[in-house]
């Protein structure tokens, strides 16, 4: 191969694949020596070498030297070309690996490329990533041509070709767009310190300043919510709460539980439980629908949030003292220091640590698995009987619902009747003499009485009902006589 020819080869896989030109260089040492070795046998020592600065090639056969251009013949020639192609191809591979390595957890621009089964393939500047149905914001949809916005979740090499894998559902892509949408952030001002999120529905922000003079949240907000309503947009309208980062847990959870309003916060160190008191009128608030709100507080804090107003953690800690003091072992001030703890069901005492129940109240090793034994006990009763209870409660739910069915179904064919029969009165009225138009009215006189004691007893809807069921009969009664 001529000399100028390689170190043209080499300086345009460097500019144009990004590839360092060592590694082009022993590619092509190696495929010309695998060549010789196809031809000299594979047990020959062949050994090869290309000069850096003009390109010449040198080879060696049993360290003998050996003619370049002799070393290889047609078929060699192929194989090393061959050689070469697949060196440059991983090279050019691991390259890339490397390059989008350095992109992990940062958003990338590309084009929609094609949609196929929910799969979104997006082209990059030098090769195509995916975007998984699974890492998508559900609900969002895409088309061919689009410019997205996406986080680079996952790089790995696949033969001799890179998988990139993109993410737009998962929290940190979040936090990426407040770094590009807001410079504060960008600059170290104001700092993310946690962050929660259920892709697609609400997402929640912890944000603190380094600043007195900066607020972290109206910057966050921007100017008539011009910043924060670009990250919503890119988000397909996802609701986000920015609150004021807190190291008190104290104030840090009722931060959190915006826009609700808390009363008081009573933690529990031991299990890691805050109970959060508030207002009857806050209640749902505070929860959320489904329980989103401080399901996604309580990631964000760190703290197993429990929601209830002052009554009803009055009445568990009531149950809670009374149950315990029923468990062969536990007495009243045991009971009590448990439910100051935070320790207000069976669930919560089948976990505690061996060590501190012992502590707690005195006890041995043997009395504290005596008393565990118990709780967890009574903790799958207490379960199975919720159980039964659901399904007993379906169970009515499904017969009342099969009932008002069966009813509904029932009331249709009657109404019908009702009508076919009112029809045949009237045609048989028209057809029959005047003295059947009499035989009804007569009757209906010497049954006063009779009508005035049924509507005593009964309302207006089913007298007129039996007036016309008696109007009936009689009318029956009375061509029963004619014929």
């Amino acid at each position: 191969m001529d000399p100028d020819q390689i170190l043209r080869i080499v300086d345009s896989l460097h500019r144009d694949k990004n590839i360092d030109t060592e590694i082009v260089f022993r590619a092509i040492e190696s495929a010309f020596a695998s060549a010789a070795r196809r031809q000299y046998g594979d047990t020959s020592d062949v050994l090869v070498s290309v000069d850096r600065e003009n390109g010449s090639m040198q080879a060696t056969l049993d360290g003998e030297p050996l003619d370049p251009a002799e070393m290889i013949g047609r078929i060699g020639a192929q194989m090393a070309k061959q050689v070469i192609i697949q060196k440059i191809r991983e090279a050019e591979r691991d390259s890339l690996v490397e390059e989008f390595h350095e992109l992990e957890d940062q958003i990338v621009n590309g084009t929609v490329h094609r949609v196929e089964n929910s799969l979104v393939t997006i082209q990059l500047n030098n090769l195509e990533a995916i975007l998984p149905r699974s890492e998508q914001i559900p609900g969002e949809s895409h088309h061919s041509g689009e410019r997205i916005r996406a986080m680079v979740c996952e790089v790995r090499p696949q033969g001799t070709r890179v998988k990139v894998v993109l993410s737009r559902s998962r929290p940190r892509f979040v936090q990426r767009l407040f770094e590009q949408e807001i410079p504060e952030i960008a600059e170290g001002v104001i700092t993310i310190n946690a962050l929660s999120r259920e892709p697609g529905y609400r997402s929640k922000v912890a944000v603190s300043s380094t600043d007195s003079r900066v607020d972290c949240v109206g910057a966050c907000v921007g100017v008539r919510g011009n910043r924060i309503r670009s990250i919503v947009d890119e988000l397909n309208s996802e609701r986000i709460d920015i609150v004021r980062w807190d190291d008190d847990p104290e104030v840090m959870i009722p931060n959190a539980l915006q826009p609700a309003e808390v009363d008081q916060v009573l933690l529990c160190d031991m299990i890691g439980r805050a109970i959060v008191l508030v207002r009857e009128d806050q209640l749902s608030l505070a929860i959320g629908r489904r329980g989103q709100n401080v399901r996604l507080a309580s990631k964000l804090c760190g703290w197993d949030i429990e929601i209830m107003t002052a009554e009803e953690l009055d009445e568990q800690i009531d149950r809670a003292v009374t149950g315990y003091s029923a468990l062969d072992g536990v007495n009243d001030d045991l009971a009590a220091a448990l439910v100051e703890q935070g320790y207000l069901s069976y669930d919560d005492l089948s976990v505690i640590e061996p060590d501190a129940l012992a502590e707690m109240g005195g006890l041995t090793m043997e009395q504290v698995d005596h008393i565990v034994e118990q709780a967890e006990t009574r903790a799958e009763e207490a379960e199975v009987a919720a159980l039964e209870e659901r399904e007993r409660q379906k169970a009515v739910a499904a017969a009342e619902a099969e009932a008002a069915a069966a009813q509904a179904s029932l009331q249709t064919p009657e109404e019908d009747g009702g009508q076919e029969a009112t029809a045949t009165e009237s045609e048989s009225a028209g057809d029959e003499a005047p003295a059947d138009e009499a035989s009804p009215v007569e009757e209906v006189e010497d049954n006063d009485v009779d009508e005035e004691t049924a509507a005593e007893e009964t309302s207006s809807e089913e007298d007129t009902a039996s007036e016309a069921t008696d109007s009936s009969d009689e009318s029956e009664e009375t061509e029963s006589e004619q014929e």
